[in-house]
């Protein structure tokens, strides 16, 4: 079966599936000379021109590139420069546009993937999948029995509940978090509500990959098949 427009846009690494949604509402979307609007569209990538602003797309898929940065604190995870900083820069020597597959806030640290993957991209963002990422957090406050018990239970975030969070003591003033979803500062705001104050976050694993210790801040590198398999879970 041929490919939707949607699809064939972000395994060309146009975009990510979201934002090429928004290339083609706009406008911005063109098969043989004529502007789509549908992301359900099908195209053949042997025998139609598809054009992004007016530039070709590439009909052969490009190879799949993903790496995981361990993204220091200071950098923002989107393309846009407007916000500050972007992890796109440091991972700029990989040589294909790579995106960021989910988000660590702007002070949060450690692992991050970057991608080209539409498929995987997917799979590691969408909340059905429910993927475990575990953090260390480093806090300032009384971790007790209350605290604990505030820190596992859910918090409305946008008017929805979150999934109760995993926390363990790991070390006086070190607590390890997992999570099965990724809501917006979802760790920062359970600690506030427990009363402790975060000093410092770090990602250190997604499913069963691990943030290596010899990957210093700001450096990337290409992941392994094997290391792909370990994200499945």
């Amino acid at each position: 079966m041929l490919p939707r427009l949607q699809s064939f846009l972000s395994q060309r690494g146009v975009a990510s599936r979201r934002a090429v949604v928004d290339y083609i509402a706009e406008g911005r979307v063109s098969v043989n000379g004529v502007v789509v609007f549908e992301p359900g569209f099908r195209v053949d990538p042997e025998t139609d021109a598809v054009e992004v602003n007016g530039n070709l797309v590439a009909s052969a898929a490009p190879c799949h590139v993903t790496v995981m940065l361990n993204k220091p604190a200071g950098y923002v995870c989107s393309a846009d420069r407007s916000q500050g900083r972007s992890v796109c820069d440091l991972v700029a020597g990989a040589g294909v546009r790579l995106v960021p597959v989910g988000r660590l806030d702007k002070d949060s640290e450690g692992l991050l993937l970057l991608s080209n993957d539409g498929d995987l991209i997917l799979k590691l963002t969408h909340p059905r999948y429910g993927h475990a990422k575990t953090y260390r957090v480093f806090v300032e406050g009384c971790v007790n029995t209350a605290a604990l018990k505030s820190l596992r239970g859910p918090i409305v975030i946008d008017g929805k509940p979150t999934r109760p969070a995993r926390v363990e003591n790991a070390a006086p003033g070190e607590l390890l978090f997992t999570l099965h979803e990724g809501r917006n500062l979802q760790i920062r705001r359970l600690c506030e509500r427990a009363g402790l104050r975060v000093e410092r976050l770090v990602r250190v694993s997604i499913n069963n990959l691990r943030l290596p210790e010899n990957l210093p801040a700001g450096h990337w590198r290409k992941l392994a098949p094997v290391e792909l398999e370990l994200l499945e879970g």
